[in-house]
């Protein structure tokens, strides 16, 4: 059984921490301090949801059916496209973090960017759905939900690292250099995945 756990929480840690369109939105979001809490729970209960799914044989539903993968990918496109061009944008203009002061998106409109790069993202179902759920699916019984349990407690520990470990940079994003370099980042990061997405790798 801990052999099973331990496998999972590699596994999912593996795939989970990357720089990606998802993690860049945790991190900008972590360091402006705005709806930290319900970003984080979302990306990783999503996380917990997609690799059960895998696990119940979704998996082998969304390879025998690749539209699902396609409309998945030129929509996720579009969407990484559009804010890395809002992200470019910002990197041309002054800012700064002013912590208390400033004004951020509503709730919902931050959930709802939060669900798009974690829906709209064809390497989520590539890599939860159907890797994760292939490896869980590799053990006996009970062991593939061990396994399970491994990588949504790395899925988890992940998120709440990354969202709220990343106000430990508020400092450094007190200047607008720091600022310009980090949305330059970001939408380097989205129109590349963007690009990657359209060549179907």
């Amino acid at each position: 059984m801990t052999a099973d756990l331990v496998a999972g929480f590699l596994s999912g840690a593996v795939l989970i921490i990357a720089i990606g369109a998802q993690n860049s939105f945790v991190l900008r979001q972590g360091i402006r301090r705005q709806h930290v809490l319900p970003i984080v729970l979302v990306c990783a209960s999503a996380d917990a949801l997609l690799i059960a799914a895998g696990i119940a044989g979704l998996g082998v539903l969304i390879e025998s059916v690749p539209v699902v993968i396609n409309a998945a990918r030129y929509g996720g496109a579009a969407f990484l496209f559009a804010y890395g061009i809002v992200a470019a944008r910002r990197a041309m203009q002054p800012q700064q973090l002013k912590l208390g002061s400033e004004v951020g998106s509503s709730l919902w409109a931050t959930m709802a960017t939060c669900l798009a790069f974690t829906f709209l993202n064809p390497h989520v179902y590539l890599d939860t759905v159907i890797l994760l759920g292939s490896l869980a699916n590799q053990r006996e019984g009970v062991g593939r939900w061990i396994f399970w349990g491994g990588a949504v407690t790395a899925s988890f520990a992940w998120f709440f690292a990354l969202g709220y470990g990343a106000r430990l940079l508020g400092p450094l994003f007190s200047k607008p250099a720091a600022w310009r370099v980090l949305n330059s980042l970001i939408s380097t990061i989205m129109l590349g995945l963007g690009l990657t997405l359209l060549a179907g790798r």
